[in-house]
């Protein structure tokens, strides 16, 4: 296996991560948002304001968009598919 093809891969696994954080944001807000809270735990907290922090900076671009429809928010699926789509597009400029 060639450099170029591990650093695709570590590239890959950096965007699979990213994603599995902002799926994970997206479904702790929308139970927070049907009324379910947590007790006080520090770890809780520690866990949701990591993902608030790394989720929340790209999510903002997209909800600039205004792509509500309603009360359904669409703009994390679309941050999602154009995360993806970069993904593949620099995956595939790194691999050989």
């Amino acid at each position: 296996m060639n450099v170029r093809n591990e650093i695709a891969d570590f590239v890959n696994a950096l965007f699979f991560v990213y994603t599995l954080c902002i799926i994970a944001w997206i479904v702790i807000s929308f139970v927070f948002a049907l009324g379910v809270r947590v007790p006080f735990n520090r770890v809780v907290s520690a866990v949701m304001d990591f993902l608030r922090d790394v989720s929340e900076p790209y999510l903002r671009i997209f909800r600039r968009l205004g792509l509500r429809a309603g009360p359904i928010d669409f703009s994390p699926i679309v941050a999602l598919i154009v995360l993806r789509l970069v993904q593949s597009v620099l995956v595939t400029l790194i691999a050989p």
